[in-house]
């Protein structure tokens, strides 16, 4: 149903911005320690007569980000076992049914790329790319956001749309309530540059 680990690319997209600005020009990498109690991922399921909305915590996360190559390294956690929506009997098809929370009890995004034409001051337009392990499968993905860089502080944001039911999971659609086989996520994250 939910797709946390989207939110953690995100995080790569803030160091291509300011993290440049923080570095001496002589350093080749940028390094960004995610926040957990600053970065969260949201997200909606559309259903026939309502939309369902919840969150996701993200546990943390570390990327590495070579300037002039555009290489990233490093991992972005999501704790699936937090996905919330506030209603107890659809949480817990949630993650029983759907998730399987119990047995993939995390979402994992690990960066290979960053580009994007990035401004040392102000927003900016990234993308990362890399793989997204949820589920127990790994799904090549791409993210596009937005990225801030002030004060050795970076903040990014970004949708997506993940195919859940194509990417294994169990559509919990039944005879009387359709839901679509699609969620929207939506991510924000904030790091620190060192």
């Amino acid at each position: 149903m939910k797709t946390p680990i989207l939110v953690l690319l995100l995080l790569y997209f803030g160091f291509t911005g300011r993290a440049a600005e923080k570095i001496p020009s002589s350093a080749q990498e940028v390094i960004i320690d995610l926040d957990p109690s600053r970065s969260t991922v949201q997200f909606a399921l559309s259903a026939v007569l309502h939309t369902v909305h919840g969150t996701f915590k993200v546990k943390g996360g570390t990327v590495r980000w070579e300037i002039l190559t555009g290489k990233a390294s490093g991992q972005i956690v999501v704790d699936v076992k937090s996905g919330y929506t506030g209603v107890g009997a659809r949480d817990r098809q949630m993650h029983e049914a759907v998730l399987e929370s119990y047995r993939f009890p995390e979402a994992v995004f690990s960066p290979d790329r960053v580009t994007g034409q990035v401004s040392m001051e102000g927003e900016s337009q990234v993308e990362a790319h890399g793989i997204l392990r949820i589920h127990g499968q790994d799904h090549e993905v791409t993210f596009h956001g937005k990225v801030n860089l002030r004060d050795g502080r970076v903040t990014a944001s970004a949708k997506f749309v993940m195919p859940y039911v194509n990417w294994g999971m169990k559509d919990p659609s039944t005879f009387v309530l359709r839901v679509n086989d699609k969620v929207d996520l939506e991510m924000s994250l904030a790091g620190t540059i060192h």
